[in-house]
C-alpha cells in the first residue's frame, strides 16, 4: 500500500510549522480547459493513475490539517474508501461554490464534503447511499431571542453560505409568505457564520445538526435552536458519467458497516456530541486564557520527554485540577495532578502542592501507564488506556480488558472498554475480577471529557 498524500499540505522539516498550502491551480485561472480529460467513469481514471481526488471543504467537520496530519471525518472516510481501493488518496480543497464545478469538469473523482441530497443537485450529480441524517437549525447567541417557529423568522435577517442546502430552504421559506432576509456569502465555512453567532457579530445563520454540534463546544456562547427542514440526508457525489465509480462507493459504504470501520470514524468525531455541559465548557475556554499561561512551558517540556502531545497532557492536567495548584480531592489527592502520596514516593518528588514537580510526578506516572500497554498497537488508544489507568487504577482495567475478551470483545479498542467498564460496578461481574468494584462509569466520563478539552486544545491551535 502506498502511502496517502495530499497536494494541499507542506510539511517542512521535523516538528517545524505545518503550512496548508493549495495548489489547485485552477482556483486561480491557471486550468485550461482545452486539457480537461475527456468524458470517462472515473473509475478507470482512478484504476489506471493509482490515485483518487477527493473534492472537500477545509474545514473542523471535513478536512484539515493538525500536526503535520490529515483529519477531518470525510478526510478519514475517504482514506479508508482509497485503501478499499488499493490506490492514493489526494485532496483538493477549491471552495463550496466550486465543488460540483470542479468534479463536472473532471477536475476531482468524488465529494466528500457533508453535502445534502437535494433535488436541485441530483439534475447535475449523482449521489451515493447516504451515511448520515442531519436537520438543519438556527444558530443564534445565548442572548439573542429564538425564535420558536418559522413564521417567526419574518424580519430576521439570516447569514449563510451561497448555493447551499440553507440558501435554498430560506429561499422556500420565502416563498411561502416568510419575509426572512437572507444574507448570502461566498465559500465561507459554516463554522465561520457560527463563530460570528458566537461572537455577536450577526444575529444568525444556519447550520446542519452535526456541524452544530460539534461546533458548540468551541463556542459555547452559540445556541442550537429552531429546525426548519425535515432531516435530511449526507452523502458523496459523483458525476453522472461515472455509474462504475457510484458502485464502488456504495459497496465500500456496506463494507465498511459491516467491518465497523464507518462507526469506528463517527465515534472518533462525533462521540458523546449530544451531551454538553455549558458551564463546564465555557470555564475551560476561560482558564485557558488565565490559568494555563502560567504552566504550559512546563507541560510541553514534559510531554516532549515522553513524546505525547502537550494539549493531550493539558487537559488532563485540567480534567485533574481545573489548572489549580492548590487543588485538592476528597480522597486526599493533591496538587495539578492530583498526584497520591504513593505516586510522589515512586516518581521521588516532595511537594505535591508544587507545580512543577506536580506536572513532572503526574506526565511521568501517566507515561509508566502508557508503557504497560505496549499490546495496544495505536498510540491514540494506547493512550486512552493510560489516561483510564491514571484514574481509575491500572489493575481495573485490566481487569475490563479481560472482561471485554469473556464478551467476544476486542480487549485493545476503547470503545470495548466503553461497554464493559461499568461492568465493574456490578457485583455479578466484579466478583470474578482480580482486583475488584471500581467506578467504571467515571472512567468512561473521564476519557471523555479529556478528548473533549483535547479537541478544543486543538482547535485553538489551527486558528
Amino acid at each position: 500500500m502506498k502511502m496517502q498524500r495530499s497536494y494541499l499540505q507542506v510539511c517542512i522539516g521535523v516538528g517545524a510549522v505545518v503550512a496548508a498550502v493549495v495548489v489547485v491551480m485552477a482556483m486561480y485561472g491557471v486550468y485550461n480547459r482545452e486539457t480537461a480529460p475527456s468524458a470517462q467513469d472515473a473509475l478507470a481514471r482512478v484504476t489506471e493513475s493509482g490515485k483518487i481526488r477527493l473534492l472537500t471543504a477545509n474545514n473542523a467537520n471535513s478536512y484539515y490539517i493538525y500536526r503535520c496530519a490529515a483529519m477531518g471525518y470525510e478526510y478519514e472516510l475517504a482514506h479508508e474508501f482509497a485503501k478499499y481501493l488499493g490506490v492514493e488518496l489526494e485532496v483538493a480543497t477549491p471552495g463550496w461554490n466550486n465543488l460540483i464545478p470542479f468534479l463536472t469538469s473532471s477536475r476531482g473523482d468524488f465529494i466528500g464534503s457533508g453535502m445534502t441530497v437535494t433535488e436541485e443537485r441530483e439534475k447535475v450529480i449523482d449521489f451515493s447511499d447516504p451515511y448520515m441524517d442531519v436537520q438543519q437549525k438556527i444558530i443564534h447567541h445565548k442572548l439573542v431571542f429564538n425564535p420558536d417557529s418559522i413564521e417567526k423568522l419574518a424580519g430576521k435577517k439570516i447569514h449563510v453560505r451561497r448555493n447551499t442546502s440553507y440558501h435554498a430552504r430560506l429561499m422556500e421559506i420565502q416563498q411561502n409568505g416568510v419575509d426572512v432576509e437572507i444574507v448570502l456569502h461566498d465559500n465561507l465555512p459554516t463554522e465561520e457564520l457560527i463563530r460570528m453567532v458566537a461572537e455577536r457579530e450577526i444575529s444568525f445563520t444556519v447550520a446542519d445538526s452535526n456541524i452544530a454540534l460539534l461546533n458548540r463546544r468551541y463556542f459555547p456562547d452559540m445556541r442550537i435552536g429552531l429546525p426548519i427542514q425535515e432531516k435530511e440526508s449526507l452523502a458523496w457525489g459523483v458525476d453522472k458519467n461515472s455509474p462504475a465509480l457510484l458502485t464502488k462507493i456504495n459497496a465500500f459504504f456496506r463494507h465498511a458497516e459491516k467491518t465497523g470501520e464507518l462507526a469506528k470514524i463517527y465515534e472518533k468525531y462525533y462521540r458523546a456530541i449530544e451531551i454538553f455541559d455549558y458551564f463546564d465548557v465555557k470555564k475551560f475556554h476561560e482558564r485557558l486564557e488565565t490559568r494555563l499561561p502560567k504552566y504550559v512551558q512546563t507541560i510541553q517540556k514534559e510531554s516532549r520527554k515522553y513524546g505525547f502531545d502537550w494539549r493531550l497532557v493539558a487537559a488532563l492536567v485540567y480534567q485533574e485540577s481545573h489548572f489549580n495548584p492548590k487543588a485538592r480531592s476528597h480522597t486526599g489527592v493533591k496538587g495539578l495532578m492530583q498526584v497520591t502520596l504513593t505516586t510522589a514516593k515512586e516518581m521521588d518528588i516532595q511537594n505535591r502542592l508544587d507545580p512543577t514537580q506536580s506536572l513532572k510526578a503526574g506526565i511521568r506516572y501517566l507515561h509508566t501507564m502508557y508503557e504497560r500497554f505496549d499490546g495496544i498497537k495505536k498510540p491514540e488508544q494506547r493512550l486512552y488506556f493510560a489516561m483510564a489507568s491514571y484514574n481509575i487504577g491500572y489493575g481495573h482495567i485490566r481487569d475490563a480488558q479481560k472482561l471485554a475478551e469473556a464478551e467476544g470483545l476486542d480487549e485493545n479498542k476503547w470503545s470495548s472498554m466503553n461497554k464493559v467498564l461499568p461492568y465493574l460496578m456490578k457485583r455479578k461481574y466484579y466478583k470474578k475480577t482480580r482486583y475488584g468494584y471500581a467506578r467504571g462509569r467515571e472512567a468512561m466520563t473521564y476519557v471523555a471529557r479529556i478528548r473533549t478539552y483535547y479537541d478544543i486544545l486543538k482547535r485553538k491551535a489551527k486558528a
